[in-house]
């Protein structure tokens, strides 16, 4: 007798990476404004030292040896995250927004490429194809033609590096490890990270925690949703998916972030923009469309 089991669907990744792209594009405003309160480094040692205390309980039911593995991929791989984000905070504070979406994009440039090279997968001829749509449509979004280089874009030139490594040597170094406990490690070494490098570079340390509600609900909204949530999804959806399919559908990001934009701060978007919002989705359905859920065939 035959039997036929099919492959777990994609769609339910694909819905948390652009709930991801969502809380995302609302990140940068966010940060922005927790920055007027706390120095960046006692920022993402807050930020990351509440996901990791959220998340402790999930390292407990391990074995040991899952544990191990936790911890084996998960310090190298947060201290890439640290670099990631070090690059975008100290960078968003120092170039325009629509700068920052537009560079930050450019993983999904980058992640293709990197794909290719570390995991020796090259990508087929639709995801380069979506990948230059999502780029054009990044362009016109953010007006990127008219952009003024400084230091600040270079960082975010370089996280958007970071980020396509990080996706890939994700893919490649967890293995069996739950995305959760892997979350809950990254977010330690980051935090373990900013609070080394703030007591050993700020003159005096870091200060006192802020007392502003503004800080603090800030800080819960990007711990729940732009780090645990977000970077669970993350994990989740490579553990199923390629690093480049990933990345295009976290591309999204810049057009939920113009939304944002305009929905919470009252800004404008031009008829060009909204087109280089509309080609953007369109190579992110484009990334998902060609997906296939084959059956395999058991001889029995």
């Amino acid at each position: 007798m035959t039997r036929y089991l099919t492959r777990p669907p994609l769609w339910l990744a694909d819905l948390m990476l652009l709930a991801v792209a969502i809380v995302w594009g609302s990140s940068y405003g966010i940060t922005k404004e927790a920055l007027a309160f706390y120095p960046v480094l006692g920022f993402l040692a807050v930020r990351f030292g509440l996901t990791f205390l959220l998340l402790l309980p999930s390292l407990y039911p391990l074995s040991r040896t899952v544990r191990r593995a936790a911890w084996r991929a998960g310090v190298p791989l947060g201290a890439l995250l640290l670099g990631i984000f070090l690059c975008e905070t100290y960078g968003v504070s120092h170039t325009r927004a629509a700068n920052a979406a537009f560079l930050i994009s450019l993983c999904v440039v980058f992640t293709p490429f990197a794909q290719w090279l570390l995991l020796r997968q090259r990508p087929d001829r639709t995801a380069w194809l979506a990948t230059g749509v999502s780029l054009l449509g990044a362009a016109l979004l953010t007006d990127g033609a008219s952009m003024h280089w400084g230091w600040g874009d270079a960082l975010m030139l370089g996280a958007a590096m970071l980020r396509a490594i990080l996706v890939c040597l994700t893919k490649k170094w967890q293995h069996n490890v739950p995305a959760l406990p892997l979350t809950a490690v990254q977010a330690a070494t980051v935090a373990t990270g900013c609070l080394i490098i703030g007591t050993l570079m700020l003159p005096n340390g870091l200060p006192a925690l802020p007392q502003v509600n503004a800080f603090w609900l800030a800080s819960v909204y990007l711990v729940l949703l732009c780090t645990v949530f977000a970077f669970f999804a993350q994990n989740y959806a490579l553990r199923r998916q390629s690093p480049t399919r990933v990345a295009l559908l976290m591309g999204s990001e810049p057009v939920f972030g113009a939304l944002f934009a305009v929905v919470w701060l009252g800004e404008q978007l031009t008829p060009v923009a909204w087109l280089g919002g509309l080609l953007i989705v369109a190579a992110s359905l484009w990334a998902i469309l060609p997906a296939r859920t084959p059956k395999l065939q058991l001889a029995g």
